[in-house]
């Protein structure tokens, strides 16, 4: 089977905006594959599977809190269509057991409720899952695109576009 054949891998992403109207942001810790890294772009918003069985909106709570150990939030939005990248051919041989070229992810805007305290990027979930994050941040969603991988980067833009209304102080 050709790279071009493979499937997509479903997922979902997060935009978790604060009161003020800024995005979380969290910087990818090292993994042993530096090319995935990407040096100078390793921040993104949480993002991961969906498990069989699983809803998209379910999978996207479920990886908030995997990521991030938070649960105090509301919906505000999803995004209208699924959004795909590929990983470049060299890493997609070596994630996922080279059973998929990228991933199709949905969406999610959610507004953060809870106090700074909450999240605990060290301890997600409590400590039932490793830390995918070694530092994190708020940022303004007009900015997301240029932080995170290359390859990741149109999905962030078409993100930026969709939920840009959400970018305003909760009233």
């Amino acid at each position: 089977m050709s790279f071009e054949d493979l499937p997509y891998r479903p997922s979902v992403g997060v935009a978790l905006f604060n009161p003020e109207g800024k995005v979380f942001l969290g910087r990818r810790k090292r993994r042993r594959m530096p090319s995935l890294d990407g040096v100078g772009h390793e921040w993104q918003m949480p993002q991961g599977g969906i498990d069989k069985g699983e809803t998209p909106h379910a999978a996207a709570l479920r990886e908030l809190y995997e990521e991030t150990n938070v649960q105090s939030v509301s919906l505000l939005a999803e995004a209208p269509d699924w959004l795909s990248y590929d990983l470049p051919v060299d890493i997609a041989a070596n994630r996922w057991r080279g059973r998929f070229r990228g991933q199709r992810q949905k969406w999610f805007a959610f507004r953060f409720e809870g106090p700074e305290s909450e999240i605990d990027i060290d301890r997600p979930a409590k400590g039932a899952h490793p830390p995918e994050f070694d530092a994190w941040r708020w940022e303004r969603i007009e900015e997301l695109p240029s932080l995170v991988i290359p390859f990741k980067r149109k999905v962030y833009e078409a993100v930026a576009a969709a939920f840009a209304p959400l970018a305003k102080p909760a009233t």
